[in-house]
């Protein structure tokens, strides 16, 4: 165990909804449901419990059910990720049941989902991955182990920043490539291709277990649904309030931090959002590498607490104008 980063007891002031009514669904994979407006327009998802300990996704998609949402063109699916991490969630060992086999958010690309080996993962995945195919328009939702700022991770171009500008909310737009693990599904297909106008959204919502991770997610939905007009603006705008919002930041990731020893480690116990002022400061050490700052007010972002060889430790960025 790293020194650094001792055992947490978290205070957990979320109740893990029921997922069972909407297992049956009626696309033929269990828990995902699209509604079809019948009319022309996109084909917008929003997705959650990719990781099944992330418990604002649950929340935010049981909202919209029972809120009874229906899109008013287009077609709207809601689809519950990884439901077997999910219903192993014990809150009293809530980090455990992050995924069962695997990282499900480091499965989507095409060499991996047409791969031999197997997971629960991947075949939930595969099963997927048809319906991800049809998706022009994606809100992703997950939370943080700790989150002292909730995130919008817009991915590497543009049209993803643009995206998450007119979701208007959280404040903090992260332009980031991902993980050297794995593709994310917000990476997917065409949803990384700059000429094309399909778009996806990862919104890091808070915390997993604080009663604001589940307020922004259920926020967040709303504001997708009436960016991409699946909703009409004055059903959605009730939903709406100034918590979140204020002038938007753009953190631009330039590297991540992939762990090439089984002895990494932080020199101190970092959050998450600590600005670096100077370059060349020691962060952490790989082994017997320093890890340095390669620029002056350099962030760290998302410090890992599993800290194993060929994943993420952490990422590192800076602030850039926004217009």
């Amino acid at each position: 165990m790293n020194p650094l980063f001792p055992p947490h007891h978290f205070v957990i002031e979320l109740t893990a909804p029921d997922i069972q009514p909407y297992k049956k669904g009626n696309t033929g994979v269990d828990y995902v449901t699209t509604f079809d407006s019948g009319k022309p327009g996109p084909h917008v998802m929003i997705s959650g419990i990719v990781h099944g300990n992330e418990l604002c996704g649950a929340i935010a998609i049981d909202h919209l059910f029972q809120a009874d949402v229906r899109p008013s063109l287009g077609k709207l699916t809601l689809a519950l990720i990884n439901s077997d991490a999910y219903l192993s969630f014990n809150p009293h060992d809530p980090t455990a049941s992050r995924f069962v086999d695997e990282d499900f958010n480091r499965l989507w690309d095409l060499s991996t989902l047409k791969s031999a080996r197997t997971s629960i993962e991947l075949r939930r995945a595969r099963l997927l991955w048809p319906i991800i195919d049809t998706v022009d328009l994606l809100l992703d939702i997950h939370s943080m182990q700790h989150g002292p700022s909730p995130l919008m991770m817009a991915g590497p171009l543009a049209k993803g920043c643009i995206f998450a500008k007119k979701i208007g909310i959280p404040q903090i737009i992260v332009a980031d490539a991902g993980h050297a693990a794995g593709k994310r599904l917000r990476d997917y297909g065409d949803f990384s291709n700059p000429n094309n106008l399909k778009n996806a959204l990862l919104i890091e919502c808070g915390q997993h277990w604080e009663r604001r991770s589940a307020d922004l997610a259920i926020e967040a939905c709303w504001r997708f649904l009436a960016a991409t007009k699946t909703v009409p603006l004055s059903e959605a705008q009730s939903r709406f309030s100034t918590r979140w919002q204020g002038q938007q930041k753009l953190l631009e990731i330039t590297q991540a931090v992939t762990i090439t020893s089984d002895e990494f480690r932080f020199v101190a116990h970092f959050e998450g959002m600590e600005i670096f002022p100077k370059s060349g400061t020691v962060i952490a050490y790989d082994g017997l590498r320093p890890i340095l700052t390669p620029y002056d007010n350099c962030v760290l972002l998302m410090p890992a607490r599993r800290l194993t060889k060929g994943g993420s430790a952490a990422r590192l960025g800076r602030y850039i104008n926004i217009n």
